[in-house]
């Protein structure tokens, strides 16, 4: 047995622990650690990524071994493609939010150990397959993230921090009751055997006998949903989603944005997806409806805001939507659909590429935002510049791209993904997807419109000396950029090692 996967969760854990013992004072020394730390963790993860079996969609690097058996509870670890996908994406935006917070000033130590310590929560979340020892590092990354808004964050902060604590504490506490019920039901925390019972129809019967209920499952569900709906977010349990990423410091806000925002997308497909497909389907066309008014009530909603982080705040929203889309419509019965399955697994190949790339473009449009607020002093109104394009052409042209990518234009890594989605979707609920291109339009509209008020047209004198990214700062988005074209061009380096994992899943969803 191998432990990549505890060594790889552990790197930032103890990192974060050593940075918090270091003190205030030592503030070089600190943001070296932390660094270093991260980009550890960014080798364990490519090494992961490269060792990684992209032709098998089974479990790999597993630990398994009995940790309170009395419980049924055991230390449970692995990866599939969709596991190593997401602790790629966290160990690659990591080390950017790091760079990008490198001048914090007010306790650099606490700030940096909280960041290592979200980043093993989120490392420990995207490995670990028993609910128990899961819950503990989906717990682990909500404390950090809270803390980081809290103190760190802007003038509002501390309401955005206190909204975001109780939306989350709520999903997490329906999340736990829902799985102490299968716990009672079926004896098992482990999300491998609980899918295994769903698959067999096993599950409802044995919730039905120990509740004695005909409608448990659904219930059951419903918590589960939850608390994965808050974390995503899911309309109408967004709210506190535009506050926390507005008020948070933008390197924080990459994190979120970029990392903690998957793991309710990670929740529906590793454990909604697999153990409540029955229930899924009782509810589908309302669960569709959901996603399709994520999709167009956010990208409307960032249409109407002149804040530019409120702005890419619902636009992550509307993001995420697409992915609600594939996944809710991957489990649809598919009557008289020409290879349905084929058309699920598009659906979810192009869900996957999504979060990725999501994360990839949001982060680094996070990260323009921090350098444009740095520059101007904290402002970040659409009306507050004009004509930057003019002194800053390296900086437009950069930020230009990664708004494009968000927008998908062909040729960049946002592309491909809906592509994927609205190509699987279409045949599986049409209805669904014809509604939810006018997100599409609606997102090409304010990011055009963000390019417009910002970038293009007369220049605001008070702006003459915008200075434009210097080296330093050219090299720190570099990476981001990169892998929006080499995704664009080449998206099989992804969709090449997890569509075996999403057939197998298809195969679990085929009834």
């Amino acid at each position: 047995m191998n432990h990549w996967l505890t060594i790889l969760t552990l790197v930032p854990f103890i990192g974060g622990i050593i940075i918090a013992g270091l003190g205030a004072e030592r503030k070089i020394l600190v943001r070296g650690v932390a660094l270093v730390t991260s980009l550890i963790g960014l080798g364990g993860a490519i090494c992961l990524w490269l060792n990684f079996n992209a032709k098998s969609g089974d479990l790999q690097f597993v630990e398994k071994f009995d940790w309170v058996p009395t419980l049924g509870i055991q230390y449970f670890l692995g990866v599939d493609g969709l596991g190593a996908l997401m602790v790629l994406l966290t160990a690659i935006v990591t080390p950017l939010a790091i760079l990008a917070s490198w001048n914090v000033e007010d306790r650099p130590h606490v700030f940096h150990a909280l960041v290592l310590w979200l980043q093993a929560g989120l490392f420990g979340t995207f490995t670990a397959l028993n609910f128990f020892h899961w819950f503990l590092f989906w717990e682990l990354g909500l404390i950090p993230a809270f803390f980081l808004i809290k103190l760190w964050g802007g003038p509002k902060r501390s309401p955005a921090a206190t909204q975001f604590f109780i939306y989350t504490m709520v999903g997490s506490v329906a999340l736990l009751l829902s799985f102490l019920a299968l716990r009672l039901a079926t004896g098992s925390f482990d999300f491998i055997e609980l899918a295994g019972m769903a698959k067999s129809g096993v599950l409802t019967t044995k919730l039905q006998a120990a509740f004695g209920w005909k409608n448990i499952g659904l219930i059951v569900f419903f918590g589960a949903f939850l608390g994965f709906a808050v974390k995503v977010p899911v309309i109408p349990f967004h709210t506190w989603l535009p506050a926390a990423y507005s008020e948070a410091p933008s390197p924080v806000t990459m994190l979120l944005t970029g990392v903690m925002s998957k793991m309710g997308v990670y929740g529906f497909l590793r454990i909604l997806l697999p153990i409540f497909p029955d229930q899924i389907r009782q509810v589908l066309t309302p669960l569709l409806w959901l996603a399709v008014a994520t999709i167009v009530l956010s990208a409307c909603a960032a249409f109407a805001q002149k804040d530019l982080k409120r702005m890419l705040a619902y636009s992550s929203i509307n993001h995420l939507g697409y992915c609600l889309l594939a996944m809710f419509a991957a489990v649809s019965m598919a009557t008289g659909v020409k290879d349905a399955a084929l058309q699920k697994a598009a659906a979810l190949d192009g869900c996957l590429l999504q979060m990725f790339n999501h994360g990839l473009t949001a982060s680094a449009l996070f990260l323009f935002m921090a350098l444009i607020e740095k520059r101007s002093g904290g402002l970040r109104g659409l009306e507050d510049f004009g004509g930057l394009r003019k002194v800053v052409p390296v900086f437009t042209g950069l930020m230009g791209i990664a708004l494009f990518s968000s927008l998908g234009l062909p040729g960049l890594n946002g592309f491909v993904g809906e592509f994927l989605i609205f190509k699987g979707v279409f045949p599986l609920a049409p209805w669904a997807a014809a509604i939810s291109t006018i997100g599409i339009l609606v997102t090409a509209i304010f990011l055009l419109t963000l390019i417009q008020r910002v970038f293009c047209g007369p220049l605001n004198e008070c702006w003459a000396k915008f200075p434009d990214l210097t080296t330093g700062e050219r090299l720190l988005v570099l990476p981001s950029i990169a892998l929006m074209f080499i995704l664009g061009i080449w998206p099989q380096f992804i969709l090449g090692a997890v569509d075996a994992t999403m057939m197998k899943l298809v195969q679990q969803l085929t009834f």
